[in-house]
């Protein structure tokens, strides 16, 4: 099959790179009278994915995960990762670079014990939401918050430049409502403001049913707009990316340098979400001396609360995927223990998404990764680390697609050869914890933080856990990752109808062996139940038919009616996917699907 167009395997940083890029950027903060500066993940729209522009954090550390900040002292410089990280840090960054287990550590913590007393730490005001400034202020209050030019871009000499991609519309019978709709819709709800400011491509690309090119992966652009409570929505984005539109958008349009100009002419209040609204745009309106009200971003919630024209999409997206999956799995079996690399395997995965003739992009980078390196929860594996997958070990996959009626994501763990017992009986807890989730009914009200659990409990019972998030929400044709909602410790939005997430336990081994298995699903009103006494109950509709590896599972581990789930899950696999299905894939799909 053809190499992969989608993702390149190739060494994007190296640690090597990091000491002088470090010692630059102290060159450049001594310049301007700082003692500290801030460097994060993110990009001027709060996004977890950045293009390769905004790339700083990796550019000049060389950690590559999608969540992290680096605080550069004058002799020491920390990089704060989080529990999905710790691993994968330790091989990315130099020495002159110090791990930091964070959210355990806050920046705020590590600033107070290692900066001296009354430092200036530089920011960028694009970079720094406005509730992360406020978090700083308030936890050092000796120190100065000091707005800066970004000293990165200052000292990055090839930086790449800002990304044009094309705007296409999201057709309506995709969508499911009307982008003149949900714009009336939205600033109807507004009141008492009279305008919100929208800084986060998401949200801007599903109020106007587009979608964007600027982000790999993720098909969003980079834009940013203002909604008055009179249902105009002005629109600030490069003339560029919407040339070939054949109608024009529902917005008023403007450049992006006309944004912070705009703001300065509102009559407030003015709505901004201080969790994702950048520090500037704050400055901005307060420097006008416009009334501002805070509260939630006005599309986050909507965006979230899926109509059934999405979870259609999502349906069909999810049987496509399916297929593709199932007839990698099988290609994956023939294979003899040894004869493939993790590039190979991830490549023809893609190959196989590609055959369906609808694959827009793959939805993340894909985590392919055997023995040692499934313990690292993020893995990318590139030229440099490409490993085999040898007999006895362990394989865990976890890949998606981007498709025009939905986004999938799925991981699945598989034995090469023959497995160990321990390796056994450790990815049969963390298939109790995906059943357990799957089976749940709960009263509606409440979070991902009161479900979370139920993923945890086979796997706390032995003394184990994982340090992630048991789920995140995912978008219809936007961001895999998708807020408000989440299953996690931290989740306190509460679940609803509509909402799309993942289910994904994991147990990680570091330099062993990783399992995480993981489908989506989309909650539903639960039918009542005779003699029931709570109002409104609450439950999951699976998303994801794929197999999972009976040679893993410890079937005596099993509750009754976990085998039954099992057993009832594997042939809603086999109805759904081997009418079309034939030759060994059909095989594989009948053996693979047998009761346990």
């Amino acid at each position: 099959m053809p190499d992969t167009q989608f993702q390149s395997f190739a060494d994007s940083t190296c640690p090597d790179q990091g000491p002088p890029r470090l010692k630059a950027l102290r060159a450049a903060m001594g310049e301007a009278g700082l003692d500290a500066f801030h460097v994060p993940r993110a990009d001027a729209y709060q996004g977890e994915y950045v293009a390769p522009r905004d790339d700083r954090l990796a550019w000049l550390t060389g950690f590559t995960g999608s969540a992290g900040h680096c605080v550069v002292l004058a002799e020491k410089a920390g990089v704060f990762v989080d529990g999905r990280y710790r691993v994968q840090v330790r091989d990315q960054v130099a020495e002159v670079f110090t791990p930091v287990d964070w959210p355990e550590t806050t920046l705020a913590a590590w600033i107070a014990a290692e900066a001296p007393k009354g430092a200036r730490i530089g920011i960028d005001p694009w970079l720094l939401t406005l509730d992360q400034a406020r978090d700083l202020e308030e936890k050092l209050p000796e120190a100065e918050l000091v707005r800066s030019a970004n000293l990165v871009d200052a000292i990055w000499e090839d930086q790449p430049e800002p990304p044009l991609g094309r705007v296409t519309r999201q057709p309506e019978e995709l969508a499911g409502e009307a982008a003149a709709a949900k714009i009336a819709r939205l600033a109807k709800g507004l009141a008492p403001a009279a305008h919100a400011v929208l800084t986060q491509p998401d949200s801007i690309a599903w109020l106007l049913n587009i979608r964007g090119s600027d982000i790999p992966r993720n098909p969003i652009p980079h834009a940013t707009a203002i909604l008055e409570a009179s249902g105009r929505l002005r629109l600030f984005i490069a003339p560029e990316k919407l040339e070939g539109l054949e109608t024009p958008l529902e917005a008023d349009l403007a450049r992006p340098e006309d944004f912070l100009p705009a703001l300065a002419e509102l009559a407030g209040p003015v709505l901004i979400d201080p969790a994702s609204c950048p520090l500037a745009v704050g400055d901005a309106l307060s420097e006008a001396g416009i009334e501002i009200t805070e509260g939630k971003d006005p599309c986050l919630l909507p965006k979230a609360l899926k109509n059934e024209t999405e979870i259609a999409g999502a349906r069909a997206a999810h049987q496509r995927d399916a297929l593709a999956m199932c007839r990698f799995l099988a290609w994956l079996d023939a294979q003899a223990p040894g004869s493939l690399t993790e590039i190979a395997a991830a490549q023809e995965l893609e190959a196989f998404r590609r055959e369906t003739g609808a694959l827009r992009d793959i939805s993340f980078e894909t985590i392919s990764g055997a023995g040692a390196h499934g313990a690292v929860v993020h893995y990318r594996v590139t030229e440099s680390t490409d490993a085999a997958l040898n007999e006895g070990e362990l394989y865990l996959v976890d890949s998606g697609g981007q498709y025009a009626d939905g986004t999938t994501d799925i991981t699945r763990t598989l034995a090469i050869g023959t497995p160990g017992e321990e390796e056994r009986q450790n990815f049969t807890r963390v298939l109790k914890g995906l059943i357990a989730v799957s089976r749940l009914r709960w009263p509606k009200g409440m979070a991902g933080r009161d479900l979370d659990p139920f993923a945890r409990h086979a796997l706390w019972q032995a003394g184990l856990d994982f340090g992630h998030g048991t789920g995140h929400g995912v978008g219809s044709y936007l961001c895999v990752h998708e807020g408000p909602q989440r299953l996690s410790k931290t989740g306190n939005v509460p679940l609803e109808p509509g909402m799309i997430l993942s289910n994904e336990p994991g147990f990680y081994r570091e330099g062993a062996y990783g399992i995480r298995l993981e489908n989506l699903v989309v909650v539903h009103k639960a039918e009542a139940l005779p003699g029931q006494t709570v109002e409104t109950m609450l439950s999951f509709e699976t998303l994801t038919y794929v197999p999972i590896d009976r040679r893993l599972i410890v079937a005596e581990m099993l509750t009754a009616e976990e085998r039954d789930w099992l057993d009832a899950y594997h042939a809603t696999c086999r109805a759904r996917l081997a009418p079309e299905l034939e030759g060994a894939a059909a095989d594989w799909l009948e053996a693979a699907t047998a009761p346990l």
